[in-house]
């Protein structure tokens, strides 16, 4: 069995758009960008982080500091993954407590990354309130978790496979619906 690609659902110019409506959302909800601090959850989710950020300071004058979140050792398939996984670097250089934080990731599926990420932020204080923007929403929820922010919602069926690719990871930009075969 292998990925067939099956659509293009999102190119260069579109993530840009999305990305640059919910960096707006983010400064509306959170009516500024005071208090507020992102974190990108590994791999993805950090270079969208980082371009959020970004596009928050070029509209409010100063970027939002940017934290990196590795949710291996939090997730409830570890021993499914690999016998050996991979962790990342988890980098917070600032204290969440009190804070607004935005959790940033690339697509939302079952919600168990995002709950991950919840008991890996949480680990680390009590933050004010903590959102969740991702660049696409594919559905099939297996936990009670939603998106604050989302740069596209995408119908898919569990035979598919939702494929994000960013400059800053993979050389190129989109967003790719591919099938098993």
């Amino acid at each position: 069995m292998f990925l067939n690609p099956k659509a293009t659902l999102m190119n260069r110019a579109e993530i840009t758009r999305a990305l640059t409506r919910i960096a707006h959302e983010i400064v509306e909800r959170n009516k500024g960008a005071e208090n507020l601090a992102l974190v990108g959850i590994h791999t993805r989710g950090v270079p969208l982080a980082e371009r959020l950020a970004a596009l928050i300071g070029s509209f409010e004058g100063a970027s939002p500091p940017l934290g990196q979140l590795d949710i291996t050792l939090y997730r409830d398939d570890l021993t499914e993954i690999a016998l050996q996984p991979v962790v990342k670097k988890t980098d917070v250089p600032f204290d969440v407590r009190g804070r607004n934080i935005v959790l940033c990731d690339d697509v939302l599926y079952t919600g168990r990354t995002a709950r991950a990420a919840l008991g890996a932020l949480t680990d680390m204080g009590r933050p004010a309130v903590i959102q969740y923007a991702v660049l696409v929403d594919r559905g099939h929820r297996e936990l009670p978790i939603r998106a604050d922010f989302v740069g596209k919602n995408v119908p898919t069926s569990r035979g598919e496979v939702v494929k994000v690719r960013l400059q800053s990871t993979d050389g190129d930009e989109s967003v790719e619906l591919l099938e098993w075969r």
